[in-house]
């Protein structure tokens, strides 16, 4: 009875706070804590504090603590009956599932830069090679970019408008990583988040003097309007 009992706990399924975040999870955390931005229910030194927990939140646990006291995350938590999904079926509040954008350079460079729509995610790999990402005239179809650079014996540089929230959190091995930290006094405007590793490399990221978003006013406009669509 006893060997019956210990192996039903084993099969228990875990906790949700437990399982491992996903890059959805992350996304929907760091969305939740731009409106609060914008509705002046955080600061914006609040608002890069929880940023960089959330790029550092292994779990979904973990993830909850930075919006706990917003009540968006309420909202969400009370319309969220289960921990996973149907197959084929997204779960209540999570980002349809899109292909993530590699920017790869092996003994060789890679370079995405000019007028381009920037997805969610990018990852960027460089290995004995460069890498550069330049958004300073790419178009951000999404309010928040994550990019996860890694770099062995390589280089991965990043470029970003002026006028957009950059953040970061990694390290080096031997390496080199730097993010130039930059605040946006705009709330619409979007945030660029970087993560990874640099081995016997270096990642950098910074803001390029001169160049700024020129679609943040179109966008927010956009919003208002879907904003309007809905109530009527």
């Amino acid at each position: 009875m006893d060997l019956q009992k210990q192996a039903q706990r084993q099969d228990a399924a875990p906790p949700v706070t437990d399982l491992r975040a996903s890059d959805a999870d992350r996304d929907r955390v760091a969305d939740m804590l731009r409106d609060a931005l914008a509705e002046g229910r955080l600061t914006a030194e609040e608002h890069s504090e929880r940023v960089e927990g959330v790029l550092a939140a292994r779990t979904v646990g973990e993830l909850d603590v930075f919006v706990r006291d917003l009540p968006a995350a309420h909202a969400a938590h009370a319309g969220r009956a289960h921990p996973s999904a149907a197959p084929h079926r997204p779960a209540p509040g999570a980002f349809p599932a899109e292909p993530d954008e590699n920017v790869v350079a092996v003994f060789s460079s890679a370079v995405r830069k000019g007028r381009w729509r920037a997805g969610r995610r990018v990852h960027a790999y460089a290995v004995f090679g460069s890498v550069e990402i330049d958004l300073s005239e790419a178009i951000f179809e999404y309010q928040q970019v994550v990019i996860k650079a890694f770099s062995v014996f390589g280089s991965v540089e990043i470029h970003v408008p002026e006028n957009v929230t950059l953040r970061g959190g990694g390290g080096g091995v031997l390496g080199s990583f730097e993010v130039d930290a930059a605040d946006s006094d705009e709330p619409e405007a979007p945030a660029v988040l970087l993560e990874g590793w640099a081995v016997l490399g270096s990642v950098e990221a910074r803001p390029k003097r001169g160049r700024f978003v020129a679609d943040i006013l179109d966008r927010v406009q956009r919003k208002v309007d879907r904003s309007l669509r809905k109530h009527l």
